[in-house]
Order: C-alpha cells, then sequence, then structure tokens
C-alpha cells in the first residue's frame, strides 16, 4: 500500500510538472525523447563499441569508432599520482586512503567534537605529510614538486577545509563581535582578498613571496599556495558566516552574558553552531566550489588531477583519447561534488531538525 501510494504521488508530481497542458506535455516528450536518443548513443560509444585493449589511440581508431578506454591502464597511475616516482607510487596510495578515511570519520556524528576532529585531523595530515614526503622512518625524501593526480586534488581540498574554515570562523567573528579597530583592519583584509582574483593570489604566493622574504622563511612553494588558498576561501566564507552571526538574535548573547558565560563559551556553544546552520547550504556550495578550484594550481606549476590527465595525453601514443580521459576525470570530480552537496543536504536537515525540537 505505501509502494503504490508513493508510485502514485510521484506519478501525480510528474503529470502536474511536465505534462500540465498540451504545450508541457510536447516539450517534455521531445526533451525526453531526445535525451533517451543521445543516452542510447553514448551507451553504444562507451560500452557496446568500447575498446579496452590497445596499444595506441590509433590502434583504436583502427579497429573501431567506440571508446578508447584502453588509455586508462595504460596512464591511470599518472592520472592518480602525477610524476611522483613509480616504485614509491603506493605513498600516496595509502596517504589518499587516509585522508579520505578521515572525511568519511568526520562525517560521523560520533566524531562531532571538536578534540575528536582536531586529533583526526592532525593525525592524518602527519601521517599523509610522511608518506608523501618522506625522509623518515626509512622513507626516501620526495620533493613537493613531484606531487600530484588525484593525492594532490584530495591534499589540497582537505587542507583548504582544515586551514579555510577555522580561519573563516575567526575572521567573521573578529569583524562582527570585535572592537572598532579589529573589525575595521579585518575588513580591509577580506575585502581586499576578496577583490583579487584566486590567480593572482596564487601567483603571488608563488613567485612574489620568495622575491621579499628570505628563504628561510619563505617555505615550500607548495604550503606558499595553499596559504594563499585557504586566505581566499576564508575571506568568502567568513562573510557568509557573519551573515549568519547577524541572523542570531541578539537576546541570546544578553542571556549567555547573564548566566555568566564568557565571551568564547557562548561563541563556541552558541553563535558559531547557529551560523554554520544558517549558512549551510551557501557553505555546501562555497566547498563544492574550492574542490574545483584545486585545479589552478596547474598555472603554478603542480600536476593535479586535471594536469596530471593532460600529461597523460601529452604522448603521441593516447592524444586522440582525449575525450575518454576527460570523461573519467570529469567523473571523479562529480562523485566529489555531488557526494558533499547531498550530505550537505543531509547535515541541513538534520540541524533543521534539531532547531525544530
Amino acid at each position: 500500500m505505501a509502494a503504490s501510494a508513493a508510485s502514485a504521488g510521484l506519478l501525480a508530481t510528474v503529470r502536474a510538472r511536465y505534462f500540465r497542458n498540451a504545450w508541457d506535455a510536447l516539450v517534455s516528450s521531445v526533451c525526453i525523447a531526445l535525451l533517451a536518443y543521445l543516452a542510447t548513443r553514448f551507451f553504444q560509444w562507451a560500452v557496446l563499441d568500447g575498446i579496452w585493449n590497445a596499444k595506441s589511440a590509433a590502434e583504436c581508431t583502427s579497429r573501431g569508432t567506440g571508446a578508447c578506454w584502453a588509455v586508462l591502464p595504460a596512464r591511470w597511475r599518472l592520472i592518480l599520482f602525477g610524476v611522483y616516482p613509480y616504485e614509491q607510487q603506493w605513498r600516496p596510495a595509502l596517504g589518499s586512503l587516509v585522508l579520505l578515511a578521515a572525511a568519511v570519520a568526520t562525517c560521523m556524528p560520533r566524531f562531532w567534537g571538536l578534540l575528536r576532529i582536531v586529533v583526526l585531523w592532525t593525525v592524518s595530515f602527519l601521517t599523509f605529510l610522511v608518506l608523501m614526503r618522506g625522509g623518515i622512518l626509512g622513507l626516501s625524501s620526495i620533493s613537493t614538486e613531484n606531487w600530484g593526480g588525484l593525492a594532490l586534488t584530495l591534499f589540497l581540498f582537505a587542507s583548504l577545509m582544515v586551514l579555510g574554515m577555522p580561519l573563516a570562523t575567526l575572521l567573521a567573528l573578529a569583524r562582527q563581535y570585535g572592537p572598532r579597530w579589529l573589525r575595521i583592519a579585518v575588513g580591509v583584509l577580506i575585502d581586499l582578498v576578496r577583490s583579487v582574483p584566486l590567480i593572482a593570489i596564487m601567483f603571488g604566493a608563488s613567485l612574489v613571496i620568495p622575491l621579499i622574504l628570505p628563504g628561510w622563511l619563505s617555505g615550500d612553494k607548495l604550503f606558499r599556495v595553499i596559504l594563499g588558498f585557504a586566505t581566499f576561501f576564508g575571506a568568502y566564507q567568513a562573510e557568509l558566516l557573519r551573515g549568519g552571526f547577524q541572523a542570531i538574535d541578539k537576546g541570546q548573547i544578553e542571556a549567555a552574558k547573564a548566566l555568566g558565560m564568557r565571551a568564547w563559551q557562548y561563541q563556541i556553544t552558541i553563535l558559531i553552531p547557529q551560523a554554520f546552520r544558517i549558512t549551510m547550504p551557501q557553505t555546501v556550495n562555497q566547498a563544492v566550489a574550492g574542490f574545483k578550484d584545486t585545479s589552478y594550481v596547474a598555472i603554478v606549476g603542480f600536476f593535479d588531477m586535471t594536469a596530471s590527465a593532460s600529461a597523460a595525453l601529452g604522448t603521441g601514443d593516447w592524444a586522440l583519447a582525449f575525450v575518454e580521459v576527460y570523461i573519467v576525470v570529469g567523473l571523479l570530480y562529480f562523485v566529489f561534488a555531488y557526494s558533499l552537496s547531498r550530505y550537505g543536504a543531509y547535515l541541513e536537515r538534520r540541524m533543521a531538525a534539531g532547531y525544530r525540537n
């Protein structure tokens, strides 16, 4: 009975949205027929006529007109690990699994504690850095210039969240509740960063900072770029959170003060959770945009997943298989971005239910 009622409700919704009148029914029917035709042709090209075993894209072309998926067995290591030394690629593979495990654990309510999250990500980051950089525990030292592929993309995004989100929270609190001089200083910083393109910030972090700072203070190029990227993300996210703080009734702050709570206590327990709940949709959008923006590091000389995919096509053997490679890269981006959006929707529903209760 429940299934029948659900089916009837779905049919009623579809009819109301797409077949409400003759014109809507005509347009919907044409779109459905077009999508069905495109899906059939893609399935024919990708699955039925697809070629998995070949020595080059030219051989795929000579054997048929289907997709040349043979490029994946030949170049998958370059896409996932970039130019990391071949015999050491188990290290970025293990490091990526550590970061993914930390991300999955963070999504579980049992880990939703400040101390637990700090310990979890501190251990995960140190593990990833030790595996990737080496130089200790018998691991050979690998320069960050050799990091790349999906492993570098995951590390960039994790660094963006771990560094950028706390920075955004501090900036938003300072601009909303700090003394006047601090509000002005933070406001100037946020507006300055938001007025500069991300590419310019990355170029400044990679090229300008070494010119104005001594070598011992400028640090590694990758970590300079990460700090610049995190600052850019933090400036935009800070304005979202500031809007969330402004939406909170000031009476809650007065009540917390009346109960004897210190500023940092009611900020952590009252203001920040509500600000994130209010701005959850925008925060998820910002996180998805940040994940996609990790591809900009290719401009300053790093082989992220997109740049590694281009490098995989750099040889004459597989240059003709660019469509297949970019389909796979796009699918990987879609999986991560869609997962972020669905988890954000889950958090929004959970927070809304908790707020009503």
